[in-house]
């Protein structure tokens, strides 16, 4: 495409726009005078609205950073996109069909990735897995959402699609649109393998997922068998226009709602966020695949034009928080304490308007709509807690509180939070409160208050929440583990992410699903066969031994290649836990042969897989009919394991 965009196209864009709107979708604007309107500024982190914008001028200036411009200065900063990038973007918002001059500027390269190619792409995507929703193959897929009490109108509102399991399906359609391998691999629609690339989503449940504009930004995929050996959910990785840190799953849809109540509902997962709008709660948003972080409170007090306010988090007459609310709907036993805790030390002021909601039983909100019906999500939302008490009570649920001695260890756990508390008004207010909880005298609670201060004792971590510690380790120490079938686990991944190709020759390639018991070590096995196995990196270095390298050079290079492909398939968490393993030194006594040490945890993890089937069949004997063909079934299943179980002990 050429470089210069004609100056008559270039005028009618900028006549079209109207800033105040196009603003108006990132940050929330109020007026602010004859002409004016102003609101927090979306480049710089403020409390205090600075940032206005002049329609009738069509400049925006905030007197905070100093950032100023027109529309189209805005898309630039904004989108971080190039000018003709920023122009283009405008032109398909309001409908303007922009000419080029040929004679004149440089003409965009073949190879050159634009972000406004990447949206087109992932618009070919989210149409193609639309239209397959309705085939044949995605049965099991209308079957996943039906049970969730999705109807067609609602599955067509939220366009959830579906991802044919074939290798190119997509890739195929991407490629007759004109897209080039550059620009699909920049989009992360398709994963590079050794032969090539492939689709990177297959045989799931797909939703797209957008920016607060209403571009299609990325994809969140579920999967609906246990058969398939990838993660549980599957989300575009980081790309141009994709990062996870700044995306709200569902606020395309919610931006409205959340500006007008001043109210946002932060869900877990996709189906919430569909459930809890189609039960009448239309502010309802979900991370992606992260947990709720500072970019995200940045979005989130930009549209509901958050500021700092003393009045802020009290409630008023009409049942709502004064400066706006952030309510949590995570389970109150993990995730929502980790969530609560990461809130709780923003500033204050976020914190004073921050609830959470937990649902009897913990209970998210589709399948509180699916059990309940619709009235017990908006009853969900209604019954929120302050985040100060949420931090509060979980504290305290660590203690016996029946004891004499357990209510004293709780005051001096919550003593801290409360001190942390800088509004001395509400502090002395949770003073009372925590008197009340434990039973104790109001003057000892604030004696012990006082004493924190004094001290400066620590906010103690909640137990959920030392998870969460940036580059902690996620696995144990493995000198510390005590049980056997744990400790063979762990060294059988070890060989596995460290020496894969000498593992397949172990007979790691053909480990079912079930061989890992213990979860964590299960999701990191799953994400290794999301990668295609240690197979792939055996094929890898096959390819490089005929490329000419040794055969000890090609296993050493296709083992750093193999980490670095199972860590992009992965969670943060579970990357983290691939490269501890792929750093641990082997439990092996002979370094300089490790082949031995291999084949023996590799035959001792299969043999312990065999022997659990052996029990569970034996255990399924004993429930069912003498002389039945199901007993005779699990007979002769029972007689193939022994079989199995007698070849490895003489091979070992």
């Amino acid at each position: 495409m050429a470089g210069l965009i004609k100056a008559q196209s270039l005028e009618e864009v900028r006549s079209r726009v109207h800033i105040e709107e196009l603003i108006g979708e990132y940050v929330a604007l109020k007026p602010a005078g004859v002409g004016s309107m102003k609101g927090l500024c979306p480049f710089h982190d403020e409390k205090t609205p600075s940032f206005n914008v002049r329609p009738q001028m069509g400049f925006f200036h905030c007197f905070g950073c100093g950032e100023s411009g027109d529309a189209i200065a805005f898309v630039e900063k904004i989108e971080h996109v190039s000018f003709v990038e920023a122009v283009e973007f405008l032109a398909r918002k309001v409908g303007v069909e922009l000419e080029y001059d040929e004679s004149r500027g440089e003409k965009r390269g073949p190879s050159e990735v634009t972000r406004a190619r990447l949206i087109d792409a992932h618009r070919v995507a989210e149409e193609f897995y639309v239209s397959q929703l309705s085939t044949p193959e995605a049965a099991p897929a209308r079957d996943m959402l039906a049970g969730r009490n999705f109807d067609a109108e609602a599955i067509a509102h939220f366009r959830v699609g579906y991802s044919p399991n074939s290798w190119d399906a997509l890739l195929t359609q991407l490629r007759k649109r004109g897209f080039t391998e550059k620009e699909i691999a920049a989009s992360g629609l398709a994963t590079q393998g050794t032969r090539g690339m492939y689709d990177r989503f297959r045989g799931r449940v797909m939703w797209p997922i957008r920016s607060v504009t209403g571009d299609p930004i990325g994809f969140g995929a579920r999967k609906l068998s246990d058969d398939d050996g990838g993660p549980k959910y599957l989300n575009t990785p980081e790309t141009m226009i994709y990062k996870k840190s700044q995306v709200l799953y569902g606020l395309d849809l919610a931006k409205k709602s959340i500006s007008k109540e001043r109210q946002i509902v932060v869900v877990e997962g996709y189906t919430d966020v569909m459930a809890a709008h189609l039960a009448g709660v239309p502010n309802a948003v979900a991370t992606c695949g992260t947990a709720f972080g500072n970019e995200h409170v940045k979005i989130v007090r930009r549209l509901m034009g958050d500021s700092a306010n003393p009045a802020a988090g009290v409630i008023l007459s009409s049942g709502r928080a004064y400066g706006g609310e952030v309510i949590f709907t995570f389970d109150g036993d993990s995730a929502g304490q980790k969530a609560a805790m990461r809130a709780f030390r923003e500033d204050q002021n976020f914190a004073a308007q921050t609830f959470v909601a937990v649902s009897p039983g913990g209970l998210d909100p589709c399948d509180l709509r699916l059990k309940y019906g619709d009235e017990a999500v908006r009853q969900l939302v209604k019954e929120r807690e302050p985040l100060f008490a949420f931090v509060i009570r979980s504290v305290l649920r660590e203690f016996p509180l029946g004891t004499a001695e357990g209510r004293a260890a709780g005051l001096r756990a919550a003593a801290p939070i409360l001190n942390s508390i800088r509004d001395r008004v509400l502090r002395g207010e949770y003073v009372r409160q925590l008197a009340g909880w434990l039973g104790m005298e109001e003057h000892v609670v604030r004696g012990a208050v006082h004493d924190a201060a004094r001290h400066h004792t620590q906010i103690p971590q909640l137990p959920a929440e030392a998870e969460e510690r940036p580059n902690a380790p996620v696995l144990a120490d493995r000198r510390t583990i005590r049980d056997p079938i744990e400790r063979v686990e762990r060294e059988a991944l070890e060989v596995i992410v460290q020496l894969p190709v000498m593992a397949v020759a172990a007979n790691a390639g053909q480990l079912p699903a079930a061989s890992f018991q213990v979860p964590v070590h299960r999701a990191i096995f799953d994400a290794i066969r999301a990668a295609g196995g240690p197979i792939e990196a055996k094929k890898y270095a096959d390819s490089l031994v005929e490329a000419g390298a040794s055969a000890s050079d090609a296993e050493n290079r296709a083992a750093g290649w193999f980490v670095e492909k199972v860590a992009e398939e992965s969670d943060d968490i579970v990357r983290r836990a691939i490269v501890q393993l792929a750093v641990e030194p082997l439990a092996q006594a002979d370094v300089s042969n490790p082949w031995p040490y291999v084949r023996g945890i590799m035959m001792s993890l299969i043999r312990a897989g065999i022997t659990r089937q052996i029990a569970d069949v034996r255990s399924q004997m004993q429930r069912t009919e003498p002389n039945s063909p199901e007993q005779e079934a699990l007979f002769n299943r029972l007689m193939e394991l022994e079989a199995q179980r007698r070849i490895f002990v003489e091979e070992s």
